[in-house]
């Protein structure tokens, strides 16, 4: 099954993950969410190890946001949204 554009869901991490984000990263999570990821999933890195099945898009110098596709369900999952660098 193909999708044309994926539904975004958040792990209640991410939630809170988000709530802790800047006004502006915040605004640029939203414009990445829907402008990149919402409409081509696999654009971003996929991850090895651990954390295989997995991708990674790059939200500021730090932080990252982590999500998994669920492509039966055409939906992007998103698992983090903060550094993982510590704090």
């Amino acid at each position: 099954m193909s999708c044309e554009r994926y539904q975004i869901a958040f792990t209640r991490q991410a939630q809170k993950d988000i709530a802790k984000l800047t006004p502006k990263l915040k605004t640029k999570l939203k414009d990445i969410l829907r402008n990149k990821i919402a409409i081509v999933p696999q654009a971003g890195k996929p991850l090895l190890g651990d954390l295989t099945g997995y991708y990674s898009v790059r939200l500021s110098f730090q932080d990252r946001i982590v999500y998994r596709i669920e492509q039966e369900r055409c939906v992007v999952l998103i698992v983090r949204a903060k550094s993982h660098y510590g704090e």
